[in-house]
Parts: C-alpha cells; structure tokens; sequence
C-alpha cells in the first residue's frame, strides 16, 4: 500500500472525504480543505505529490480553524504552516530520515522516493527541521545532521 493509499484509508476512516481531480480554480493551488472535505486538484501528476498534498490538507483538519485561504494574515500563515508541520512530522519525520539511512539512501532523491514524497517537499521538511533543531538533533542512538548537508551518524556505545 503507498503512503497515498495509507493517507486516503487514513481519511475514510476518520470521516473525511476526499474529492480526488478536483478542477481547482488556480493552476498553484493543489489541494483546499474545508468542513471534513478535502480536494485535491487534478494537475499532480505522482502518487508521491498527491500524499503530500494530502497529508498537508488532512493537517489543516487537525490543526486550523476557519478558513485560511488568505494568507495576508498573520495568524492564517501559522495556520498554514501548522497544517505543514502535520504533513512533515507524518511523511518524513526524523525517524523517516533514519530509516532511509538504514536503507542505504545515498542521495537527496533516493531519499524521497524512498520516503515517497517529492525532493520540494523533502527540502522543505529538512529546512523546517533545521530551523527546529539548529545544525543538528539526536534520536536514539543516532546524530542527524541538517548542515552543512542532511547525514546521519550513528553513536557507537
């Protein structure tokens, strides 16, 4: 089962409907929530672009309140990026960044076909953990770097 297919049971399971290749009025905008309803637009081409978008619309379930749209508002883009956040934390998370290292992932794009998400949305999801974490975080007995380039070094005991 892909990511994308996790997300959509994920969804029915929860009593969100999903409106797959909706015709989104912008060619920029990919994906709206609203009421328990998401829509995704008709113009992503992967099954990895589409659980990004997913993940991201089903954080705007959990996190936002009213309608975001406009994003001239402070609060709307916390809002946002909450929603985000959800969608990092879910598709990657530092624990997906061991994994693809436990998977032998040498590059930035083996990465994110491994994690099956997009290399935008990977960067993204790197840059906000930089920004979270500094130069560099641990996890278990791992140390993830995120400057000068994203590694993982194992701790020996």
């Amino acid at each position: 089962m892909t990511e994308y297919e996790k997300l959509l049971d994920h969804a029915e399971k929860n009593n969100i409907t999903v409106i797959e290749n909706y015709p989104l009025e912008s060619k920029r905008l990919k994906g709206l929530y609203c009421d328990g309803v998401v829509a995704l637009g008709k113009n992503m081409e992967t099954d990895a672009e589409k659980a990004c978008i997913l993940a991201e619309e089903l954080g705007h379930h959990y996190t936002a309140v009213g309608d975001i749209v406009l994003q001239s508002s402070a609060a709307n883009r916390r809002q946002e990026m909450r929603g985000r956040i959800h969608a990092y934390d879910r598709l990657v998370g530092l624990h997906g960044i061991l994994n693809a290292y436990r998977h032998h992932c040498q590059s930035f794009s083996e990465t994110a076909e491994y994690l099956n998400v997009t290399e935008d949305f990977l960067r993204d999801a790197i840059s906000y953990y930089k920004g979270k974490y500094g130069a560099y975080t641990t996890v278990d007995n791992y140390v993830v770097l995120f400057e000068p380039a994203v590694a993982v070094l194992e701790l020996t005991k």
